[in-house]
């Protein structure tokens, strides 16, 4: 449903923030940049009135956030804004899509032009056409900078005109406009750049002239020192270290609680590091260590707050984690595609598969080919390069024939993608394992940890308060996931063996993804063997698949099989991708009489009763006699797991709380016996 709409627009003075103060501040407090000077009558930066220009591909929270972003960008470049066009759903009324457009579009109807007010109109072209996406944000998908009239007229000269009153209002709104032309200038994102994502690039967040050193607000020092103080005293297990310049300034922070220490031991195997707010220039420099439970829930890792996205501070970032940890190496880390993120991550975890995020990749996609001229046809192509072909030569081809039909062989940000290609490309990465957190599928996406939490402005006090909410949620849901896991048997779909068996052992989530696989072995109709070469055997598996337009096309997959060693792999290396075997092995097995899945693919980190029965770092046999930290560290996870599921109702505290007790009488009666 179309509505044409006539309204100019007024950003509204409801956006600001009260920032609350602190005194007696600790530690040594860096200010920010001087505060620009602005023309009060018309709410312009002195000196500085640029402003970043639309462009395809950018993205905004709400509707409300790119109409005032767009009328902003009107307001410094001199022209007014209206509301073209509107669309609706039917039935919620829910605005789906919008045109704002120069007020000077369009011409007058043929009715009103006799009449005395004078003519503005002039068919201005200029305008932004722009609608929901899939992840619910608004997306601009067309821009036309051009006018065909003078720009920079006094648009406020009727200001002149106003009562008293009127002029009032304006004016206590002045201070509200500033805020909001700085909020919409730190709201965009960089949609026209081509190149690989700089570390370095100018954004919202404002930096102080001291690029080597924390940024922070009037009161903020003294709220990391509070917060850390409190967690000191209040968390037995709390890791934390600072980093200060040689002058004494704060310059990095990281920290872990005593339950994302504890999850480092179980799932410190596959990191995501989680630099969105830091790329984007949050409020809050934030970086956040996030990895996968047995659940398939993100948990968090460890945090650290950083003077600037450079290899200095990532490489003391991720030490700071190695201390923590007790040197023990992640197997895969998954960053974005940032050069200081990867020579830090060269320099400290070398023996460890360094990764790019496909997610993040795929989500770059419109700002960075979204202005090309056949953008739909390229995306269609890039997504079937990326997600349907199997083998390197697949890729290569499709690759190559995306180049040169479409004509974007001098490309900057696909150039440098292709030669990147070993650290995202799924048809590159099957040797890697992933744990769930490789996003290999078309739809599946990493979202920031603490995405619900923290926005672009917010401070870095409210996020301190927020991070502990964040925390006790994921935990609760881990815990009560733990619950429904054990005290649960989930209902079976098939006859299949596979699926009782793994019914039995898998966490509730898991195991669902894994019935998925069982129940979509009746769309592989055909195992054939292909080779045989001792007791290796290559199988062909054929399957039936849902392809574009609905309509099911066949595909074609080669299963390595080796009897005497219990082997099975896939090309399409779901095992490595996501932890569990795919339909195409589990057909393999099935067509070899083999009824039960081979234990080396049923991995500890998925079973219900992980936490049980593993023990991270070393086991009891191998304690070391006089590493007291080590004896102190496992001691102190073991607990934690009885104190998590203690507290979840009365009937649990009770048994949790005497078996503490229990424990300790058996400690004091080791210690009577040494006397």
């Amino acid at each position: 449903m179309e509505v044409e709409e006539e309204k100019e627009a007024f950003p509204s003075n409801n956006d600001c923030l009260a920032e609350g103060k602190c005194d007696g501040q600790i530690l040594k407090e860096l200010n920010s940049e001087p505060t620009e000077s602005f023309d009060v009558q018309n709410s312009l930066p002195e000196g500085k009135k640029e402003f970043v220009a639309p462009a395809v591909g950018m993205e905004f929270e709400s509707y409300d956030d790119a109409y005032n972003y767009y009328n902003c960008y009107a307001k410094e470049a001199g022209f007014r804004v209206r509301v073209k066009n509107s669309w609706f759903k039917r039935n919620s009324r829910e605005k789906y899509g919008a045109v704002l457009c120069c007020s000077s579009q369009g011409f007058k109807r043929i009715k009103d032009v006799n009449r005395l007010r004078k003519e503005t109109r002039t068919g201005c072209p200029a305008m932004i056409r722009m609608r929901v996406v899939d992840s619910k944000r608004w997306r601009v998908l067309e821009v036309t900078h051009e006018h065909n009239h003078l720009l920079g007229a006094k648009i406020y000269k009727s200001v002149k005109k106003m009562g008293s009153g009127a002029r009032s209002k304006l004016q206590s709104s002045s201070d509200a406009e500033v805020r909001k032309i700085k909020l919409y200038r730190a709201l965009v994102i960089d949609a026209v750049g081509n190149g690989t994502p700089n570390c370095n690039a100018t954004g919202g967040r404002k930096f102080s002239d001291h690029p080597h050193q924390l940024n922070l607000r009037k009161g903020d020092s003294q709220a990391i020192y509070n917060y850390l103080c409190r967690l000191q005293l209040t968390n037995p297990n709390f890791f934390y270290l600072m980093d200060f310049t040689d002058e004494g300034c704060l310059r990095n922070v990281f920290w872990v609680d005593s339950r994302c220490r504890a999850s480092c031991g179980y799932f410190g195997d596959v990191i995501y590091v989680d630099n969105t707010c830091m790329s984007n220039r949050y409020e809050t420099p934030l970086v956040a260590l996030v990895g996968v439970n047995h659940h398939g829930q993100t948990v968090l890792l460890g945090c650290g707050l950083l003077a600037g996205e450079t290899v200095e501070s990532y490489t003391w970032l991720f030490k700071a984690w190695l201390t923590c940890v007790s040197g023990q190496y992640p197997q895969t880390i998954i960053t974005d595609r940032c050069k200081a993120l990867q020579t830090a991550i060269a320099e400290v975890f070398p023996k460890s598969n360094h990764r790019f995020s496909l997610s993040l990749i795929m989500k770059r996609v419109p700002e960075k080919l979204g202005g090309l001229r056949n953008y739909d046809a390229i995306r269609k192509t890039f997504v079937k390069a990326v997600f349907e072909t199997l083998k390197v030569i697949e890729f290569e081809a499709a690759w190559g024939f995306m180049i040169q039909h479409f004509g974007v062989t001098d490309h900057e940000w696909l150039r440098s993608l292709y030669e990147d290609r070993a650290r995202w490309a799924p048809v590159y990465l099957k040797d890697t394992f992933f744990a769930g957190l490789s996003a290999s599928r078309p739809g599946e996406n990493l979202s920031p940890f603490f995405d619900k939490y923290v926005h672009k402005q917010t401070p870095l006090k409210e996020f301190l308060d927020k991070y502990e909410l964040a925390l006790q949620k994921k935990h609760k849901e881990e815990t009560l996931a733990d619950i429904e896991s054990r005290n649960s048997s989930p209902e079976l779909r098939t006859r299949c063996s596979f699926e009782l068996q793994l019914s039995k052992l898998y966490t509730r989530e898991i195991f669902k993804r894994f019935q998925f696989e069982v129940e979509e072995m009746y769309s592989c109709f055909s195992t054939t063997q292909l080779h045989v070469d001792g007791p290796i055997i290559i199988f062909l598996v054929k399957e039936r698949v849902l392809a574009e337009g609905n309509r099911r096309e066949i595909r074609d997959y080669e299963v390595l099989y080796n009897r005497s060693a219990s082997e099975v792999r896939c090309i399409c290396s779901c095992f490595n991708f996501y932890g569990y075997l795919c339909r195409h092995a589990l057909c393999v097995l099935n067509f070899n009489g083999v009824e039960e899945v081979p234990s080396k693919y049923i991995l500890s980190r998925c079973k219900k009763d992980y936490k049980r029965i593993y023990v991270p770092d070393q086991g009891s046999c191998n304690v070391d006699s006089i590493d007291h930290m080590q004896w102190f560290n496992q001691l102190y996870r073991s607990a934690l797991q009885v104190v998590e599921e203690g507290a979840i109702s009365l009937d649990h505290y009770k048994v949790a709380l005497q078996a503490f007790e229990d424990s300790l009488n058996r400690v004091h009666v080791v210690e009577e016996k040494q006397d």
